[in-house]
């Protein structure tokens, strides 16, 4: 089935001869496509060439079964064994390789973190969660932005916007949309009884103006004068920002610079993304038979996740995976629970391949 793969190979070479034209390197924005192109093909290209040989190899050491001496025969023997083996893991991969990609992978993301049922808990919770997501941007090499957060008197948030820019963010946050869990023993239970809260976080890829029809005739803005502690400017002057999308009923608001064109260029762009995010949530809807080839639904209200402080332990509803490494998860310690969700995925696609 893989062998249809040879158009790959001629395309990449095509696209390598392409990259080396003096003429079309002196084309950057028509240079720079090539490359992406080419740099988007050669996982699939690299693995493609690594599966050819290894059935040529077989091949050969098929042809050596025929041979008169018996030590090479068996030494065949054992190589075919091996080779088969490698094949099989080989068409695994490249299956993987093959699956359709989510548009949205390459995006910066703009998360949400919002606190649940839980009072005074979960607004702590909600700010265990925001520090969780940023040391985890920090871990993969990614920028950070904190777009707008509503802080509560004991040091939690009830609402928090933060903008992850870099490589592949969407890939790996995407799993993260859903309702998270926390059990533990809140400061101010003096009995020791353990609660429980949650907090919903919402990972939207970030969207440029051209993939997002937004008429500027359809949003009332209106301006006034942030509160919280900001310094000298911020209090003093209407910079705060509410938008509102009249057609939708979604509301924006950023008060987190001193500028007021900051505030409502960052509130803009926050808006464009849940814009987008409905959209797509819209087009699921209609194909829910796909919505479930998915790992959970990704839908607000799912519980993905719980965090049991007692027994330092957190457990992935989807996968049913369970890890005893509370703190370094907290910590950003991601990755073991969103390579899994990632495995778990393409195990899904790959039964419809």
């Amino acid at each position: 089935m893989f062998d249809k793969l040879d158009f790959i190979l001629e395309k990449y070479e095509e696209l390598s001869q392409k990259v080396s034209d003096p003429e079309i390197i002196n084309n950057q924005p028509v240079w720079q496509k090539y490359v992406k192109e080419m740099s988007d093909m050669e996982p699939i290209v690299k693995k493609y060439k690594e599966y050819k040989k290894t059935k040529n190899d077989l091949n050969d050491a098929k042809e050596m079964l025929d041979s008169g001496d018996e030590e090479l025969r068996e030494l065949a023997k054992m190589e075919i064994g091996e080779l088969e083996e490698s094949i099989g893991t080989l068409e695994e991969e490249l299956k993987v390789l093959l699956l359709p990609k989510d548009p949205n992978d390459e995006k910066n993301v703009i998360l949400e973190v919002r606190a649940g049922t839980g009072g005074d808990e979960a607004a702590l919770f909600a700010g265990d969660l925001l520090r969780m997501y940023t040391r985890y941007a920090e871990r993969r090499g990614w920028k950070t932005e904190l777009m707008e957060v509503n802080e509560t008197g004991l040091g939690g948030i009830k609402e928090a916007v933060m903008l992850i820019k870099g490589k592949g963010a969407y890939s790996r946050l995407k799993y993260e949309s859903g309702a998270h869990r926390v059990q533990r023993v809140p400061e101010t239970e003096s009995s020791g009884r353990v609660h429980t809260s949650a907090a919903t976080v919402a990972v939207l890829p970030e969207v440029d103006d051209v993939e997002i029809d937004l008429n500027p005739n359809d949003v009332r803005v209106d301006v006034y004068r942030a509160s919280g502690n900001g310094g000298q400017c911020v209090n003093t002057t209407d910079s705060a920002v509410r938008l509102t999308h009249e057609p939708t009923g979604l509301v924006v608001t950023c008060q987190d610079e001193k500028s007021q064109i900051k505030n409502k260029e960052k509130a803009f762009k926050v808006l464009r993304s849940r814009l987008y995010d409905l959209k797509m949530q819209e087009q699921e809807d209609e194909i829910s038979a796909q919505r479930k080839s998915q790992v959970g639904t990704g839908d607000r209200s799912e519980r993905i996740r719980t965090y049991n402080f007692p027994q330092g332990r957190v457990s992935e509803h989807r996968t049913g995976v369970t890890l005893y490494k509370l703190d370094y998860i907290l910590d950003g310690d991601l990755d073991e629970i969103i390579d899994g969700l990632i495995t778990s995925d393409q195990a899904e696609k790959m039964k419809n391949f």
